[in-house]
């Protein structure tokens, strides 16, 4: 794993990528000795401006990134109105009977994902201020657009592409990603449907000599072992930080972390209308259920749960509150600062590769 090393300066060659919507989780992981990546793709680019500021004073040459999702045939314009007037009636009367059924209160604010469209426009708008801020890594964690890629590289940024199939990091490749992350169907969030051990080894194949990080199911010492055996130089890991302090998840959302098991995650699109793997929830459940409507496609699946599901969050509606959150959570043991964690990984994964009789100083591919 020494080359992710030699790239962006990070202490442990053995550890390699932390994710985390929570931007207080994505510094302390570079603090640690990772590389810690900001996904900020549902910030403003005000926020956006401000998140980057922070982390560029708090780091200073610690690796660090942000994570942006950039998916093709999306509109072109920021226009709510305009995705408004496309909702089916049936799919409107779907949400507002969940809101009746479950008692969710409606403050009149919207959520995160209905904040605004995710568009061209926006896609746009928070690249740009990213790369006003000429920051170390940009991960594109749905899409590597060429203009997207070849602005970064203009302003330095190292292009770290997620990838759930070969074909995916053939294209990406083709763009100029500097960096593949080979995510498993284990992994949280946007997943397709190809094993973590079958993908790997897939994508190194296919990365002509890129560094590859293995995503999905990596949450213990055990699994970075095993990224190392089948060919990956380093890994990226979200679903160990998201019951940590510095995600900070409202009680609610806490105790549903550290209770679920191996098999109380599902992939649905009822959150963004692009598959998503996350805690199974009554949410997840109405959608799958006899009679319910097909989510729509992004961003118009967006656009009619955002505020309904920001409300949730919001005020702990405890039926529906859920996460994107990998099969690792089952690992989950309780409430750790990220730097314990970060500390217990590298402990454990050191103490693996002893028992193999592995040096891990030469354990990666150079």
């Amino acid at each position: 794993m020494g080359r992710v090393q030699d790239l962006l300066g990070c202490s442990h060659s053995i550890f390699g990528f932390g994710f985390g919507s929570s931007i207080d989780v994505a510094i302390a992981v570079s603090r640690s000795g990772g590389v810690g990546i900001w996904g900020c793709t549902r910030q403003t680019p005000d926020e956006i401006e401000a998140g980057v500021s922070r982390m560029k004073a708090e780091l200073g040459d610690l690796p660090w990134g942000v994570d942006l999702v950039i998916p093709a045939g999306m509109p072109e314009r920021d226009d709510r109105s305009a995705i408004e007037s496309t909702l089916p009636p049936e799919h409107v009367e779907f949400v507002s009977s969940m809101r009746q059924r479950y008692g969710v209160p409606d403050d009149g604010l919207p959520g995160m994902r209905s904040r605004f469209v995710r568009s061209e426009e926006t896609a746009r708008d928070q690249l740009a201020v990213a790369m006003d801020h000429r920051i170390p890594v940009l991960a594109l964690g749905v899409g590597s657009p060429t203009w997207a890629v070849e602005q970064a590289h203009d302003q330095g940024s190292l292009i770290v592409s997620l990838v759930g199939r070969p074909a995916h990091a053939e294209t990406a490749i083709r763009a100029g990603a500097d960096i593949l992350v080979a995510q498993g169907t284990d992994s949280g969030g946007h997943t397709g449907p190809i094993g973590t051990f079958t993908l790997v080894p897939l994508v190194v194949e296919a990365a002509g000599g890129r560094p590859v990080l293995a995503a999905g199911g990596v949450a213990t010492g055990r699994h970075i072992a095993a990224a190392m055996a089948l060919g990956a130089d380093g890994v990226w890991v979200g679903t160990a930080f998201l019951a940590s302090v510095e995600a900070a998840p409202s009680p609610v959302l806490l105790e549903k972390l550290l209770a679920a098991d191996a098999t109380d995650t599902v992939v649905s699109r009822s959150v963004s209308g692009k598959t998503l793997r996350m805690l199974r929830s009554a949410w997840s459940d109405e959608w799958s259920a006899a009679g319910a409507p097909e989510p729509l496609k992004m961003p118009h699946q967006d656009i009619l749960i955002g505020d309904l599901l920001g409300q949730v969050m919001r005020h702990d509606v405890a039926p529906l509150v859920h996460e994107g959150a990998g099969q690792g959570v089952v690992h989950l043991a309780g409430q750790q600062t990220v730097a314990e964690i970060m500390d217990g990984l590298v402990s454990e994964v050191e103490g693996v590769l002893a028992d193999l009789d592995v040096d891990g100083s030469r354990a990666g591919r150079t």
